[in-house]
């Protein structure tokens, strides 16, 4: 048996740290050559690293949320029929996802329990195995534990009116969920954000988007998204000012040609922003399968590096859940970002009778040292243009 420390190694060109999201093994597990250790986050990925080495671990540098150095010992393996020392453990990049189970769960759940870290954290604190409850598709999440204290009231969880009276929880805010938080907190503290908010007639849009869905066959269902890019990727023909990115440090703000979509994703993680490459090239059906692929990954913790980085405008929608406005923050480096809200149907006048409407307000969001005012309500006017004649959209 010989000792042997990993260490850390350089994962990305200028990355001087990475932070610990979750732990595969814990002291004195065996673990086998190339068998996952642990989960390092950088500012880019989520990196896995594995054993180099087979043998037993007797040393963990820290816990979830720690920052560890390039160069750091991460653990201390005995190994096994060590000769000499290995080269070292060539990281995999994978793509930002839900970490393993943690060490000191249940060996009965860990296997087989699938739950993002915040989940099984709040399941501690509070005393429930996860092996307790169900869901129909196999991923544990919130609503699943508020169901299950729900059901299990007596056993110390008591209504208080109208909600459930629960301890006190304390959560750590690491991983993922730190780098949402940093980034905002960078964005609101550096931007100068100004909102704006238009609301559009999307009677004829909806008519056509119906229309579309009937006779879409073996095509993935149209949501508005795709129509709404497609609007947005030709509004920014004459604005192109609300497609750039704002290099505040050396004062450049380059305005792009390609139009990279940023479409805001919930997972079971946290928020992230898969990008539609070359939105501009693609047209709704095309659209419409890219952003369901990329959700699916992201979601699925399967979305690759690169597929999360280097949009130059976002779009971020909660769908039906939308609400009448929004005041979204921008995507820093970018200077603008776009909250389409809940369509409903509300009483109009036309021609001076009383009709029916399919209205939807827009939000947008922009970064006032780079957008005026006038420019971000002609951009959005033009869009309203385009989605309240959706015509407009298939026009050469």
């Amino acid at each position: 048996m010989a000792r042997y420390a990993f260490k850390l190694p350089d994962i990305g060109e200028g990355i001087s740290e990475a932070e610990i999201v979750a732990w595969h093994v814990a002291v004195g597990d065996r673990v086998e050559e190339d068998q996952p250790l642990v989960d390092m986050m950088t500012d880019k990925a989520t990196v896995a690293m594995e054993s180099p080495v087979s043998g037993t671990v007797t040393e963990l540098a820290g816990q979830p949320g720690d920052q560890v150095a390039i160069g750091a010992t991460l653990a201390v393996i005995e190994a096994e029929d060590h000769a000499g020392t290995p080269p070292a453990a060539a990281p995999r990049v994978d793509a930002p996802a839900p970490p393993p189970p943690a060490p000191e769960e249940p060996a009965m759940s860990a296997g087989k329990v699938i739950a993002s870290p915040a989940v099984r954290a709040r399941a501690r604190a509070l005393g429930i195995d996860l092996a307790q409850l169900h869901s129909a598709d196999g991923r544990i999440r919130h609503g699943d534990l508020d169901a299950y204290l729900l059901g299990h009231a007596d056993q110390g969880y008591h209504p208080a009116g109208s909600s459930l009276r629960r301890p006190d929880e304390e959560v750590r805010v690491i991983g993922l969920r730190r780098r949402i938080a940093e980034n905002m907190a960078a964005s609101k503290k550096n931007i100068p954000h100004f909102s704006y908010v238009e609301e559009i007639d999307v009677t004829e849009l909806e008519a056509m988007r119906a229309n579309l869905n009937a006779e879409r066959g073996d095509r993935p269902r149209l949501s508005p998204l795709p129509f709404l890019i497609v609007a947005i990727c030709r509004a920014v023909q004459a604005w192109p000012m609300m497609n750039a990115r704002y290099d505040d440090a050396a004062g450049i703000v380059t305005r792009h040609g390609a139009v990279h979509m940023g479409v805001a994703t919930q997972t079971d993680a946290g928020l992230m922003v898969p990008v539609v490459r070359d939105a501009q090239d693609l047209n709704i059906w095309q659209l419409a399968d890219e952003i369901a692929r990329l959700a699916e990954a992201a979601r699925s913790g399967q979305a690759r590096p690169e597929e999360l980085t280097g949009s130059t405008l976002s779009i971020t929608s909660l769908g039906p859940l939308g609400g009448i406005a929004s005041t979204p923050v921008i995507n820093r480096p970018e200077v603008a970002i776009i909250g389409p809200n809940r369509i409903v149907d509300r009483p109009v006048l036309r021609d001076g009778a009383l009709a029916v409407a399919k209205l939807m307000n827009l939000s947008i969001s922009c970064d006032h040292r780079v957008v005026d005012g006038w420019d971000a309500a002609s951009f959005v006017r033009d869009v309203k243009r385009l989605l309240e004649t959706p015509v407009l959209l298939f026009a050469d």
